[in-house]
C-alpha cells in the first residue's frame, strides 16, 4: 500500500501550479479583451463590418477547434513541450499583433494566436494530474485553475479598458508577453513532463475532421444569433453535425483514437459533461442579455458597463475556490446540485429586473448566478479528470473544454435568438434589434424618438425575464440530472450513500 505521505505534492508542485495559472488566465482574458478595443483598432486600421467580426471571433473560434487535437496531442508528445511551445508561440505572436498594418493581416495573427491558444488550457489541466496525486490537494489544484480561467474572462475587459485609457490599441495584445516569459523561463524547472507510452500515433484524418465539425458548428450557431437569415448558419450547422457523425464513427473503430469517446460510458463522466455544456449555454445567454441591458436600457458606457458586469465572472471564481470547501462537508454530486440551485435562483431575479432603478437587482442576479456554478467547474472538471488513467487526462481536459466552448456558443445562439423573437413580437415589429432602435430614434422627432425607446426597452426587457426563466430551467435540470445521477451510482454500487470521504473530492 503506498504511503500517503509520498502522493502528497510538494512546494515544487504548488509552484508550479502557480506557472500554470498563468496562461490559462491569459488564455481566458485574450477572449474577452479585445472587446473594448475593436472599435478603436478598427478605426486605426480601417476594418469592415465582417473583418471586426473575424477579428474578434477568429481567435476564439480556433481555439475551440483545436483544443480536441491539443489535448490528445500532449498525451503523445509531451504535455510540457507542448505547453512551452504553445506558450513561445503565443508570446511571439502577441507581439507580431501590435505591428499589423492592416486588418487582414490582424486577422492571421488571431487566427494563430487561437492554435497556440487550443495548446495551452488541456496540456495544464492535464499536467495537474501529474503533479497532484493526492485527491484532495487534486480538488484543490483544479478549483485555483478554474478560478484562474474565469478571472481572467472577467479582468479582461475590466484591464482594456484600463488600458485603453492611458494607451493605444496595441497594448491590450502586450498583456501576454510577461506572463508567457515567466512560463517559459520557470516550466522547465517546475513542471514535469508526461507522455503516454500508449497514445499511438496522432491520426490527421481525425484532426481534420474534429477541426471542421467544430469550426462548422460554433460558427453556425453564432452566425445564428446575429444573422437575420438562418439559411447560412443552418447549413454550416448541418453540415458540422454530418462530419461529426463521422468523426464518431471513426473514433469507436480506432484502437488509439483522437478523442476516446468511450469515457462517455461512464454515466457521472457523461453527466458533468451535459452539465458543463448547459451551465455555459445560461451563462452566456444571460451575459449576452445583461450587458445590452446595461448599455443601451440602462445607458451606461462599454467601459462601466464591462465593470458593472465583471462580478459574473467573478462570482464564479469565488464559487470554484471555496468549492473544495463544501466538498469537505457534504458529497461533491450534492454540492454540484446545491450550487446550481442556487444558480437558477440568481437567474430568477433577473425575472423581477424592470425599470432604470433595476441596477442592484441585475448586479445580485448574476453574481447569485455566477457563484452557484462554482462547485460544478471545479468539482465537476475534477469528476472528469479524475475518473480517467493519467495518460488519458489530456483527452478527457479536451472533452470538458469542448463542453464549455459548445455550452458558450449554443447559450450566444439559442438564447440570442429566442431574446430576438420575444423582442420582435413585442415591439409588434416596429425594431428588429435594440441597438437599431436607438440609433432610428435620433433620426426621429422628440415625441416618437422617445416613444420608440420607451418600447424598445420594455420589449428589450421582456426579452432578460423569459431569457432568466431559461436559465433558471436548465440550471434546475442540471441539478436533478446530477442528483438522479448521484442516486443510480449509488443503487447500481447497493449501497445508500455515503458520507464525504477524502477520495470523492476529486
Amino acid at each position: 500500500m503506498t504511503n500517503e505521505t509520498e502522493t502528497k505534492a510538494d512546494r515544487r508542485a504548488w509552484l508550479g501550479l502557480i506557472v500554470l495559472a498563468l496562461p490559462t488566465l491569459i488564455v481566458a482574458m485574450d477572449m474577452t479583451a479585445l472587446l473594448l478595443a475593436l472599435p478603436r483598432l478598427s478605426a486605426d486600421l480601417g476594418a469592415s463590418n465582417v473583418e471586426q467580426l473575424w477579428i474578434s471571433d477568429g481567435y476564439g473560434l480556433m481555439v475551440a477547434g483545436l483544443v480536441i487535437t491539443a489535448g490528445t496531442l500532449g498525451d503523445r508528445i509531451g504535455r510540457r513541450r507542448l505547453l512551452l511551445a504553445g506558450a513561445a508561440g503565443f508570446a511571439v505572436l502577441s507581439v507580431v499583433a501590435v505591428f499589423s498594418v492592416n486588418p487582414l493581416m490582424l486577422i492571421v495573427v488571431r487566427l494563430l494566436l487561437g492554435v497556440a491558444g487550443a495548446t495551452l488550457t488541456p496540456s495544464t489541466l492535464a499536467l495537474i494530474t501529474s503533479m497532484f496525486r493526492d485527491e484532495r490537494q487534486r480538488g484543490k489544484a483544479i478549483a485555483i485553475w478554474a478560478t484562474s480561467q474565469f478571472a481572467g474572462g472577467a479582468a479582461g475587459p475590466v484591464l482594456a479598458g484600463f488600458l485603453l485609457q492611458h494607451f493605444s490599441w496595441k497594448s491590450v495584445f502586450l498583456i501576454a508577453v510577461p506572463a508567457m516569459a515567466v512560463v517559459l523561463l520557470a516550466g522547465p524547472f517546475l513542471l514535469p513532463e508526461f507522455r503516454s507510452d500508449r497514445a499511438g500515433r496522432l491520426d490527421p484524418v481525425s484532426v481534420v475532421l474534429s477541426l471542421v465539425a467544430v469550426l462548422l458548428m460554433v460558427y453556425g450557431f453564432k452566425q445564428l444569433a446575429i444573422q437575420d437569415e438562418p439559411l447560412v448558419p443552418g447549413a454550416a450547422l448541418l453540415v458540422g453535425a454530418a462530419v461529426g457523425a463521422v468523426f464518431v464513427r471513426r473514433q469507436l473503430r480506432m484502437e488509439t483514437p483522437l478523442l476516446d469517446l468511450r469515457l462517455l460510458r461512464n454515466r457521472r463522466f457523461s453527466a458533468v459533461l451535459v452539465g458543463l455544456c448547459l451551465a455555459g449555454t445560461s451563462m452566456a445567454g444571460t451575459g449576452l442579455l445583461v450587458t445590452q441591458f446595461l448599455q443601451n436600457v440602462l445607458g451606461h458606457s462599454p467601459a462601466t458597463s464591462a465593470m458593472l458586469f465583471a462580478p459574473m465572472g467573478l462570482g464564479v471564481a469565488v464559487g470554484t475556490m471555496t468549492a473544495p470547501v463544501y466538498a469537505k462537508r457534504m458529497r461533491p454530486a450534492t454540492a454540484i446540485a446545491g450550487g446550481l440551485a442556487l444558480s437558477a435562483v440568481g437567474a430568477l431575479l433577473l425575472v423581477l429586473v424592470h425599470g432604470s432603478g433595476s441596477l442592484p437587482l441585475v448586479m445580485t442576479g448574476i453574481t447569485v448566478l455566477a457563484l452557484g456554478t462554482g462547485p460544478l467547474f471545479a468539482l465537476g472538471t475534477g469528476l472528469v479528470i479524475g475518473s480517467v488513467p493519467p495518460e488519458r487526462a489530456g483527452s478527457a481536459a479536451s472533452m470538458s473544454e469542448t463542453a464549455n466552448y459548445f455550452g458558450g456558443s449554443l447559450g450566444f445562439a439559442l438564447l440570442g435568438v429566442l431574446a430576438a423573437v420575444v423582442y420582435h413580437h413585442e415591439t409588434g415589429g416596429a425594431s428588429d434589434s435594440l441597438a437599431g432602435a436607438v440609433a432610428t430614434s435620433h433620426d426621429l422627432p422628440a415625441a416618437q424618438g422617445a416613444e420608440l425607446m420607451r418600447t424598445a426597452r420594455e420589449a428589450f426587457t421582456t426579452s432578460l425575464h423569459v431569457t432568466g426563466l431559461v436559465a433558471a430551467a436548465l440550471f434546475a435540470a442540471i441539478a436533478l440530472l446530477t442528483f438522479a445521477t448521484r442516486q443510480r451510482a449509488s443503487k447500481a454500487a447497493g449501497t445508500a450513500p455515503e458520507p464525504e470521504t477524502q477520495s470523492a473530492v476529486a
